[in-house]
């Protein structure tokens, strides 16, 4: 090598459209997939910040529940970012894109009690099993039984959080 070479990453544009999904399909079912993915990524952070922030005589159950229903939580993003590229779609690409595509909302506040917390946690876990089940009718629509087969996982796992976030504030 002479010269100093220079790495090129260029970035690809949607990958041929597989199986018999078609371009509407994909562009539809990506799409969805893109804003769930910003959702997830968007309560991960707002789960991990509240793990941090935790305080109060329930600390240590909290702090723990907070770190098992993030890392819950983690475990999706690659699965739904994979699923949009493997028919075809884009993903999400940084910390904006997550922020342009994201329905939930953040929370910045500087303190927040344990209970309210739990509460705003659980309130965005129903609203991400709504979004879910949404992406599940377009899936539906365009007969994409592999990616609503792995919503209804992330239903489950959602209204399973949902339940012990309802269970601990009861």
């Amino acid at each position: 090598m002479g010269k100093k070479e220079e790495m090129q990453i260029s970035v690809v544009g949607p990958s041929e459209v597989t199986a018999d999904l078609g371009r509407a399909a994909v562009t539809d079912i990506s799409n969805e997939l893109r804003h769930l993915l910003a959702d997830v990524f968007a309560l991960y952070l707002k789960t991990k910040n509240f793990h941090w922030h935790i305080s109060g005589r329930h600390f240590r159950d909290y702090h723990l529940l907070l770190d098992e229903q993030a890392e819950q939580l983690f475990a999706m993003t690659d699965d739904i970012a994979e699923r949009a590229r493997k028919i075809g779609g884009h993903t999400i690409r940084s910390i904006s894109d997550i922020s342009n595509h994201q329905r939930l909302k953040d929370n910045n506040d500087e303190s927040v009690s344990a209970e309210n917390m739990l509460a705003e946690l659980r309130t965005d876990s129903r609203e991400l099993t709504r979004f879910l089940r949404l992406t599940h009718e377009v899936c539906e629509k365009y007969n994409d039984v592999a990616t609503a087969s792995l919503i209804e996982n992330w239903i489950d796992q959602t209204e399973r959080r949902t339940w012990f976030l309802s269970e601990t504030l009861s």
